[in-house]
């Protein structure tokens, strides 16, 4: 029985060996596998920098191959860039959103590319974006093709046409969506979306709200999505998505085209697509069926981006700051003693809206709804002594000129009053509407909207916040779950 036993323990302790090899082996097995994973990374890192060093060019790094660094510069935002320029100085070189890039945050630089167009410079655009918003957008053109659309968007939106046209249209409209707000939660952030998307369909096609205005949401929200996501073409991907709400939006805008080109010619609507469609054929300014469909696209985006979220921005930054909400109802509420409950603002009332125009400069500013542009080299570019190659993206990085302490005081601060009396708006280095030849036609009729907004939205209600939700401020401005006010009658 013992001998039994003894032959029991030895053949244990040769399985427990056995099984102490077996993990040894496994160890070893796993640190070679990391071991050659990371000679493969790094050599991978290092012949991407070698495949992208070239005489000239300043200082940074370029990441993996194909991917670059857009994941850490999508997910770190401002830090990434601050911790480059750090590293770096104002004029770095990386691979962000596809392809070869300098970054440049230097404040005169960027003021002078954005103002000095056309010298070797044109749009920088991603593709993808592009197939989404259209070849014939204005901010992929350049040249002759950029003036004669940007002409036709002047002669759309342009402070004459305001006047003439559309305020009375913005007024009637912002009475009607800001009836019946007392008492109701909010989500301000989808009402601000929803406001300017009735009112783009309603002065560009007269479109009201309905069915077709309805169908065009949707697609439209779809669109807007797929224009900031990853460009994989695959079913249930946002990309794919925009890339369809494309298609079934150039459909209907065809189908309201062709009927407008049925009708009596004498008939008029008054509204932007009646004037893109009554342009003279020998007018330089004429466009195409398909440059047509394009700009309506590119008018509501852009609109979309900037006038939603900065109406959005005012709306929380005047709860947080009750002395500027105070200034602004005063404003306001001058401007009302003077008329009846149904006189509308005519360009006067508009025009005397100084601090409104002030809250409006600052939230672009402390909000900072535009970050930059991409620019692409047609040939060599020097750049304080840095040689940019043909073919490379130059990011215009303004985000950061917005919180210049030389050039905004206390920049942190929400504080209009920066903005009285003062230049700051034409100032070359405030580029919240862009510059030069790229100067946002839309500029004045995207302050009229939110000018008007505020106008009956602080003279009739008072509101607070529910929730306290979080707020991002890149890649986009926004508020992931929404940004909850409760509203009741002032």
């Amino acid at each position: 029985m013992q001998c039994v036993t003894q032959r029991g323990q030895r053949t244990g302790r040769k399985r427990g060996g056995g099984g102490w090899k077996m993990v040894g082996f496994l160890l070893l097995l796993l640190l070679g596998l990391a071991f050659v994973l990371l000679f493969i990374c790094t050599g991978l890192l290092k012949w991407n920098e070698l495949r992208y060093r070239k005489k000239g060019l300043p200082p940074g790094t370029m990441g993996w191959p194909v991917f670059g660094e857009t994941t850490e510069f999508m997910k770190q935002g401002p830090s990434f860039m601050k911790n480059r320029r750090a590293r770096y100085g104002f004029l770095f070189k990386s691979h962000i959103l596809g392809c070869p890039t300098v970054v440049c945050m230097d404040p005169e630089l960027n003021s002078n590319m954005l103002m000095n167009e056309g010298k070797g410079l044109v749009p920088g655009y991603p593709q993808s974006m592009l197939n989404i918003m259209g070849k014939w957008n204005i901010a992929a053109v350049s040249g002759s093709l950029h003036k004669a659309i940007r002409s036709s968007m002047l002669g759309l939106i342009s402070p004459t046409v305001i006047r003439s046209q559309h305020l009375s249209k913005i007024d009637e409209n912002m009475r009607y969506f800001l009836c019946d707000w007392n008492g109701k939660l909010i989500d301000i952030q989808e009402k601000t979306k929803e406001m300017w998307l009735l009112l783009a369909l309603k002065l560009i096609a007269g479109i009201e709200t309905g069915t077709l205005s309805e169908a065009l949401k949707s697609e439209i929200y779809k669109l807007l999505k797929g224009t900031i996501s990853l460009p994989f073409n695959f079913p249930g991907t946002n990309y794919h998505n925009g890339l369809q709400a494309r298609k079934k939006i150039i459909t209907i805008l065809q189908s309201i085209i062709k009927e407008r080109r049925r009708e009596d010619c004498c008939r008029t609507r008054g509204d932007m697509l009646d004037s893109l469609l009554g342009l003279d054929v020998d007018d330089e300014a004429k466009l195409s069926d398909e440059q047509i469909v394009d700009t309506i696209i590119t008018l509501v985006y852009s609109g979309f981006e900037t006038v939603s979220t900065t109406t959005m921005m005012s709306v929380k930054y005047l709860h947080d700051h009750p002395k500027v909400l105070e200034e602004l109802r005063e404003e306001h509420f001058e401007i009302r003693r003077n008329k009846s409950s149904e006189d509308k603002i005519d360009w006067n009332d508009y025009k005397s809206m100084k601090f409104t125009r002030a809250v409006i400069c600052e939230t672009l500013r402390l909000a900072t709804v535009v970050n930059g542009v991409l620019r692409k080299t047609t040939q060599d570019i020097e750049l304080k002594g840095f040689v940019v190659p043909k073919g490379w993206k130059i990011y215009v990085y303004t985000r950061e000129m917005n919180y210049d302490p030389f050039m905004y005081p206390e920049p942190l601060s929400f504080s209009p009053w920066r903005w009285m009396n003062k230049n700051l708006e034409s100032n070359q280095f405030f580029l919240a509407f862009g510059g030069g030849g790229r100067l946002c036609p839309g500029k004045e009729l995207g302050i009229a909207e939110i000018s008007m907004f505020l106008h009956y939205f602080v003279t009739r209600y008072r509101w607070e916040e529910v929730g306290g939700e979080k707020l991002l401020k890149f890649p986009r401005v926004e508020a992931p779950n929404g940004l909850h006010i409760r509203v009741s009658d002032y």
